[in-house]
């Protein structure tokens, strides 16, 4: 069985164990990156499609992540995600993704040697601090708002595998030089907060779920 056709049977599976008759009246919550390229949203939306009479929301994971995790207050907000493969700094006013960057940098990735002795090799955590650290000085460069400011001062929520890396998120405190928000359970953050606004959708007597 093909990477897609396992998804696709996990999803029968679990749809299958949902309210409703044969699937008509399941909800599908879809998340990706905030930066996935079409092709690759177009593949996700294939796949759901699949599964016959479903309703879709689509909601990026950084505003998922911000539902759950998100300081009471309000104000703008730096949500960095510490993948396996990928590390993504974003940056949410009002609920919406204001800026956003992505780079093929994650927890997973081996040391980089980069022709350093033996021994020297810099490690994954140092390349994927670094690396969005380098992100957010890039967003607050491009930033006329003071946003990215005011995200640092409220501090920075981290999701992802990658939170639970102390060698990761103490790199990263150093090179930001800011407090970060660490969640229970970051890998799951981002189903949670999407579980949260599914049901707030679904709450409202006006909610629309439209197909993506």
């Amino acid at each position: 069985m093909t990477e897609s056709g396992s998804r696709l049977a996990l999803l029968r599976r679990l749809t299958a164990t949902a309210p409703g008759d044969e699937g008509h009246d399941t909800v599908v919550m879809l998340t990706h990156p905030v930066l996935a390229a079409p092709e690759e949203r177009a593949a996700a939306r294939r796949l759901v499609d699949a599964l016959g009479p479903t309703r879709i929301i689509a909601v990026d994971s950084a505003r998922a992540a911000a539902a759950y995790a998100a300081p009471a207050g309000g104000g703008p907000l730096l949500v960095i995600d510490l993948g396996a493969r990928l590390t993504e700094v974003t940056l949410v006013v009002d609920g919406l993704v204001q800026d956003a960057r992505l780079a093929e940098v994650g927890v997973d990735d081996p040391p980089e040697s980069g022709g350093a002795p033996v021994g020297t090799a810099r490690s994954s955590a140092d390349s994927v601090a670094g690396t969005a650290a380098d992100m957010v000085s890039d967003l607050w460069r491009r930033d006329r708002t003071g946003a990215v400011r005011g995200a640092l001062r409220r501090g920075v929520l981290v999701t992802g595998g990658g939170a639970l890396s102390l060698d990761v998120t103490g790199r990263l405190a150093h090179l930001l030089r800011a407090r970060l928000r660490l969640v229970n359970d970051p890998q799951t953050s981002v189903v949670r907060g999407a579980g949260l606004m599914l049901t707030s959708a679904l709450r409202h007597p006006t909610a629309a779920l439209p197909r993506t």
